[in-house]
């Protein structure tokens, strides 16, 4: 509390997730099993083109939308992906998945206005809302209902305040890909109360038991959805903060203008990046999605073997939500005890919501070497053995 700094931020807002990277450091054999920082480089060809175009010139400014090529690419992906056709007006590119949500809550969020936010819940949803003055609702999912969403549940919270609903599938960090059935429930209750659907599919390429259903392909909503990509996951893109944004025309005007002042365009280098991603994403995403898949059936093989410890069978992304309840401790205390005693740094559930208590999120970020060694050092711990 300090009178230069703005009475907002005086309440402690730190997280269990904002506090890994120091507690990483802490011992020189960590394996660390926290954040999702893909361990695997960024494919050389997105490289190799992105810096050809950079040595010819591509270092400056772009469309206050985003290189119009790249624009180009995503209305070809969606047509060729999804048999969406976009227009160009409904495109904007910004530099990264979160800094897409918060200008989508700032485009559309007047003060007071009420956000439901299924949990658990990517950590930064609950400030994000806050900081375009909206109010956080959430709404819990249950592991014996699959994390999916409970539509009764879901429409119990809906006020004359509710404005939007955020939809994450696959989702982190449960892992839950939500069923045809409940995305088309949840699309006939924002046409029923009039609200704006937000789509984030950063994990899109990730959903290993059935084809990934985009928001905007559900019948009914595509004029009242707002869908958020991100680079960072699907093409192992995290260190190049490239995203973009679909949304009605209107919308993305507004979107814009605020951009404008908060960093003007995304960054040209890594615009050019993205179009190689998705140019060549039938010959990069293969390779990544079975590696991941790989990793996360391994692990989820493991931890079920593990006693006082399970998780469901992996459906989507790299992360793995482990039911710890059985130890008695609470997630930071189990938590904390893995990394104490296995160096094995992970995330408690508590940081994604208070339905996230007793569970621990585990990146499947390593390779199966490393995971092995994980695995080995947990499951030597006193509280898993008995």
């Amino acid at each position: 509390m300090h009178r230069f700094i703005s009475k907002r931020y005086w309440i402690d807002q730190s997280t269990p997730m904002g506090k890994v990277d120091d507690l990483s450091k802490g011992f020189d054999d960590v394996i660390n099993l926290s954040l999702g920082d893909p361990d695997i480089i960024t494919d050389d060809l997105i490289i190799e083109q992105s810096f050809k175009d950079v040595k010819a010139g591509h270092t400056k400014y772009t469309d206050f939308r985003g290189d119009p090529e790249l624009r180009a690419e995503i209305l070809k992906t969606y047509q060729e992906d999804h048999s969406v056709m976009l227009d160009d007006t409904e495109i904007m590119v910004v530099a990264s998945g979160c800094l897409a949500m918060y200008l989508v809550l700032e485009a559309i969020l007047d003060d007071g206005d009420e956000v439901i936010v299924h949990a658990p819940y990517f950590t930064p949803y609950m400030q994000q809302i806050a900081l375009a003055r909206g109010i956080p609702i959430v709404l819990d999912t249950l592991e014996e209902e699959d994390f999916q969403i409970n539509v009764e549940r879901l429409e119990a919270l809906i006020t004359e305040r509710t404005k939007a609903i955020i939809v994450n599938t696959p989702n982190n960090p449960s892992g839950a890909c939500f069923a045809r059935e409940t995305m088309e429930k949840v699309a006939q209750l924002a046409i029923k109360h009039d609200l704006i659907i937000i789509a984030d599919d950063i994990y899109g390429a990730y959903s290993f038991s059935e084809p990934f259903i985009p928001m905007i392909t559900v019948e009914g909503v595509r004029d009242r959805t707002i869908t958020i990509n991100s680079f960072s996951k699907d093409y192992a893109m995290t260190g190049w903060r490239i995203g973009n944004i679909i949304a009605p025309d209107y919308i993305i005007r507004i979107i814009q203008q605020i951009n404008e002042n908060v960093v003007f365009t995304a960054p040209s280098i890594s615009q050019r990046a993205a179009i190689y991603a998705l140019r060549n994403r039938q010959i990069i995403q293969p390779g990544l999605i079975a590696e991941y898949k790989k990793r996360v059936v391994y692990a989820a093989d493991r931890i079920n073997n593990i006693p006082n410890i399970s998780v469901l069978s992996p459906k989507g992304t790299f992360y793995l939500f482990v039911n710890i309840k059985k130890t008695g401790l609470t997630s930071m205390e189990a938590s904390d005890a893995i990394l104490k005693e296995a160096h094995v740094l992970t995330i408690p559930g508590n940081a994604f919501g208070k339905c996230g208590e007793g569970y621990v999120r585990i990146a499947c970020t390593v390779g199966i070497e490393k995971l092995k060694m994980a695995f080995d050092r947990i499951s030597q711990m006193d509280i898993f053995s008995k």
